[in-house]
C-alpha cells in the first residue's frame, strides 16, 4: 500500500461554513488521519461527528470522491473537503 497525497472527501448533512472549517481542523484531520488509517477508495463513506462551534455536535455524513497519490491513508495524507448538496 501507498500513502495516499490526498482524499477529497464531500460531505452531507450540512452545507455551514462553520463545519466546513471545523472538518478543516488541524485536530479533526489528524483524528481522521488515525481514525480512517489504511485502504480507502472511492464511493466509502462515513458517518462523523463534528462541533458546531457553539458546544453543539452536528453529525455529517463523509464521502471518498477521490484518492491521490496512493490506495491507504496515512500520517502525511492531507484531506480536502467540499459540501455536497
Amino acid at each position: 500500500m501507498d500513502t495516499a497525497r490526498c482524499v477529497r472527501l464531500r460531505y452531507v448533512g450540512t452545507d455551514d461554513q462553520t463545519i466546513q472549517d471545523a472538518l478543516s481542523e488541524p485536530s479533526y484531520v489528524q483524528y481522521l488521519r488515525r481514525s480512517k488509517a489504511g485502504p480507502v477508495t472511492p464511493g466509502t463513506a462515513w458517518t462523523e461527528s463534528v462541533n458546531d462551534g457553539c458546544g453543539q455536535i452536528r453529525h455529517v455524513t463523509l464521502i471518498v470522491d477521490a484518492v491521490v497519490g496512493g490506495d491507504a491513508i496515512g500520517e502525511a495524507t492531507t484531506f480536502e473537503f467540499r459540501s455536497a448538496p
